[in-house]
């Protein structure tokens, strides 16, 4: 993986601004610290730093090639895995080929097909390509939003790059939130609304689109969405199918150069990656390495609840065992997760999921002292249909986001400045209409299988997007290239027309899943009820997070309070009830958490309110 950034600007000279250039590029360089290239012309500057996984020295980037007097110019940041196929279909079409690395094949796909390239591609890209006797730059994100790209215009320049603090570190770009980002950060966040990057000004290419940009300026539109059609498999050829679909798309992910693992929670979904890649590795002759992460005392503060019946530390022996595999566990403290917060937004460039996200960022920092590269589960239960939200069916026919109930809670922590005039609940349901009407169905829908198509449509636009983001930042923060393949679109497209009774197969979540993939997990873990990501509930870290947010509220130099009300905050500290932020990941002890990322944004990016 890699970040990649660049300026196009059809006004000013851009080959004196190599220090600019490079403050973009140093930006990032955790994402890519193996080799680094730029390209700069006149008008155009791509810059490109690498994290090399295959083929070395073949894939250095940007990547130029001619033909005849035309020449184009390339950088990318992500994975194809169908990459052989598309080369030799390029190969029989005349084209050649260098070396054995995806980015090649890429920019030969660009040659040969266009824009229309990116229907042939399987994998989670973002990437631009210019072309310099057009004078025009291609764009294009992978359909699920795996890779980031982010982009801003300032004064008819065009400035994109992989993460946001690499538009801010080109002086064009300021720190600014208008009332728009008030309101992001206090009543969807962590989530975002799609292609809104919160920084005035600040956007992202939206999963599934691409876009140009000339000197006519900037034209983007959707290649890919999920479309409604009619299911005629039968059940039985639907579980082959799927069980087809999940072995081939881990199966593919697991094609590296440099050493690769896996996650294991001791849940299903990361349980189906490492079975698949177990078997994958023993036909190789080389062991698995599966790395897991728990808290320190977790067991003794355990309590189970209806979202979380039971602990991941329970499984993970047992699965290491019967998979024989090397496993590497990881324990955290509450110091530890405390300290993690801000590395997170460091990694995020945004207030993030809290410890959720701290967690993340210190276990991939382990994770990466043995491989470059690692599977992970995300993205299953979106489509599947795994969350609580998806099976109760109270929740699931209420109006508005299932995982964001709380939009009055939220509102009063937002001080009255930034809300004049706006009824919150009003801000935030109009998101969710839009997304609502924007849903493929089909006439023939039943009204369950209609609201079920709504209810992936908001899983994968939005809360998968923000786990997305979340994978993505902290594990490249480590410079370790983290490969989701339940993302396949492959699975989404042919999930999305499956009807919901079999999807929810024998009334278990994921029921389908589990019978596609029956015999690749023991019993005890295949049927095992749904359990979260892990986070701590050890009371020292309350104690902990409520203490550092005290500080700041002491501190009457904190931006914190230019955003949110001082009183709301300290109801937080001292009323003793559990309201939920964002579904079940985000309770009390992570809303303080949250805060606490708010203020330390503010202040290591100063953050200005306009």
């Amino acid at each position: 993986m890699c970040s990649i950034a660049g300026v196009i600007d059809f006004a000013n000279d851009l080959r004196d601004q190599g220090e600019v250039f490079a403050a973009m590029q140093r930006s990032m360089v955790s994402r890519g610290p193996d080799q680094h290239g730029t390209y700069v012309t006149e008008n155009a500057a791509l810059l490109h730093n690498r994290l090399c996984v295959i083929d070395v020295e073949n894939g250095r980037q940007p990547m130029t090639v001619a033909v005849g007097p035309r020449s184009y110019t390339l950088v990318y940041n992500g994975e194809l895995y169908n990459t052989d196929e598309i080369r030799a279909e390029l190969t029989a079409l005349g084209q050649t080929f260098v070396g054995w690395s995806d980015t090649e094949v890429v920019l030969k796909s660009f040659l040969q097909w266009g824009a229309d390239c990116v229907d042939k591609f399987n994998g989670i890209f973002a990437f631009a390509l210019w072309d310099a006797a057009e004078r025009r730059l291609f764009m294009a994100r992978d359909r699920m939003g795996v890779k980031p790209f982010f982009y801003a215009l300032r004064g008819g320049a065009f400035l994109f790059a992989s993460e946001i603090k690499g538009l801010l570190a080109h002086p064009a770009v300021e720190p600014v939130i208008d009332r728009e980002g008030a309101l992001e950060v206090v009543l969807t966040g962590p989530g975002r609304t799609p292609g809104f990057g919160v920084f005035k000004g600040v956007e992202e290419l939206r999963p599934g689109w691409r876009g140009w940009f000339d000197e006519n300026g900037l034209r983007t539109e959707r290649y890919w969405m999920l479309k409604a059609r009619e299911h005629t498999d039968d059940l039985d050829t639907t579980v082959e199918t799927v069980r087809w679909l999940v072995t081939d798309a881990i199966e593919r992910q697991l094609v590296s150069d440099v050493p690769i693992g896996t996650f294991l929670s001791g849940g299903l979904d990361s349980g189906i990656i490492c079975s698949v890649a177990n078997l994958h590795m023993k036909e190789r002759g080389l062991p698995l390495h599966t790395f897991s992460v728990d808290y320190k005392d977790h067991l003794a503060y355990f309590h189970e609840t209806k979202f979380q019946p039971t602990s991941d530390t329970l499984f993970i022996p047992g699965l290491v065992d019967w998979l024989g595999c090397e496993s590497h566990l990881t324990v955290l403290n509450t110091l530890e997760l405390a300290d993690g917060l801000y590395e997170a937004v460091d990694a995020r460039d945004l207030p993030g999921m809290s410890d959720v996200d701290s967690s993340l960022v210190q276990f991939c920092k382990h994770i990466k002292e043995h491989v470059t590269v690692a599977l992970s589960g995300e993205c299953a239960d979106e489509i599947f249909g795994g969350y609580p939200w998806y099976r109760d069916e109270k929740i699931r026919m209420a109006e508005g986001f299932p995982w964001a109930q709380s939009i009055q809670y939220r509102a009063g922590f937002l001080l009255p400045e930034h809300a004049q005039g706006l009824d919150p609940r009003e801000y935030v349901m109009e998101k969710y209409r839009m997304t609502i009407s924007d849903t493929d169905t089909l006439d023939s829908d039943s009204p369950t299988d209609k609201r079920m198509r709504e209810m992936m449509r908001l899983n994968t636009d939005w809360f998968m997007q923000t786990l997305l983001d979340r994978k993505d930042r902290m594990s490249m923060y480590s410079a370790l290239e983290v490969r989701v393949p339940f993302c396949d679109h492959r699975i989404a497209e042919y999930l999305y027309s499956v009807p919901w009774e079999w999807k929810d197969l024998r009334h278990y979540e994921k029921g389908l899943l589990r019978q596609a993939m029956r015999d690749y997990l023991p019993h005890e873990v295949l049927w095992r009820k749904k359990s979260p990501y892990p986070k701590t509930h050890d009371p020292s870290y309350m104690a902990e997070v409520s203490r550092r947010l005290r500080a700041v509220l002491a501190d009457r130099t904190s931006p914190l309070t230019q955003l949110v009300r001082r009183d709301a905050l300290k109801a937080l500290l001292d009323d003793d009830k559990a309201q939920p932020w964002y579904g079940q990941l985000m309770t009390t002890p992570q809303t303080i958490a949250y805060m606490l990322q708010v203020d330390y944004w503010m202040r290591k990016y100063k953050v200005r309110l306009a």
